[in-house]
């Protein structure tokens, strides 16, 4: 599995490097700066991307827009965004065009290695990874006007956990519940926010676009 990583900092970059290459990713280009990022991305067109948010030579969001002009040209290209901070703003856009796998991890969760293959992993899949810490902060962030005020306590629950890109069977286990029932919960939000039956995916990426607007 190719893959392209974008970090400005020698020894974490040589560290993801050295990590991926251990899980048996190929590591295709290692830049270190925003101008260097959207060409590494259309030569290699890579399985997925690990990006940090932000790179050389303004240090404000070179890396996520690096990764959104990327993917104009790779629909559906796989991004896995890296962050120091949580910043609501980049979470939203990464999800906004709904297709392919997108990730946002903060960067501490990197010294936890299982859970970051396993993140890196999952995006290359095609799913939706989301920090924990970052679902949080932007729940904490609800205007009054939440559209998701018709859920119950349950369904909000449910679709905290699909944002954090668990599939069913990981959110049954989660809770401790039958995938049966998580299926009904999930259709249950979907019509409460207004999301028609769909032949691929999107309505879940909606639904966890309405969670990080609320």
């Amino acid at each position: 599995m190719h893959v392209v990583i974008a970090e400005d900092l020698a020894l974490l970059r040589d560290g993801l490097t050295r990590l991926l290459q251990a899980f048996d990713f190929q590591v295709v280009a290692a830049v270190d700066n925003g101008p260097a990022l959207l060409p590494a991305l259309v030569e290699h067109r890579p399985d997925v991307a690990v990006v940090d948010v932000r790179l050389p030579p303004t240090f404000t969001d070179e890396g996520l827009q690096a990764a959104v002009a990327a993917r104009s040209r790779i629909p559906g290209l796989p991004i896995l965004v890296l962050s120091q901070h949580v910043e609501q703003l980049y979470a939203r856009e990464l999800l906004t065009d709904g297709t392919g796998g997108v990730g946002y991890l903060l960067k501490d969760r990197v010294s936890n290695v299982a859970q970051f293959i396993d993140a890196v992993k999952r995006v290359a899949a095609g799913g939706t990874v989301m920090d924990p810490e970052v679902v949080a902060q932007l729940l904490a962030r609800r205007r009054r006007d939440d559209p998701l005020e018709n859920l119950t306590a349950r369904e909000r629950e449910v679709l905290g956990q699909m944002a954090e890109g668990r599939s069913n069977a990981a959110i049954a286990g989660k809770l401790f519940v039958t995938e049966k029932a998580i299926s009904k919960h999930i259709n249950s939000i979907f019509t409460k926010l207004g999301l028609p039956p769909s032949d691929d995916d999107n309505r879940r990426v909606l639904a966890v676009l309405a969670y990080l607007n609320s």
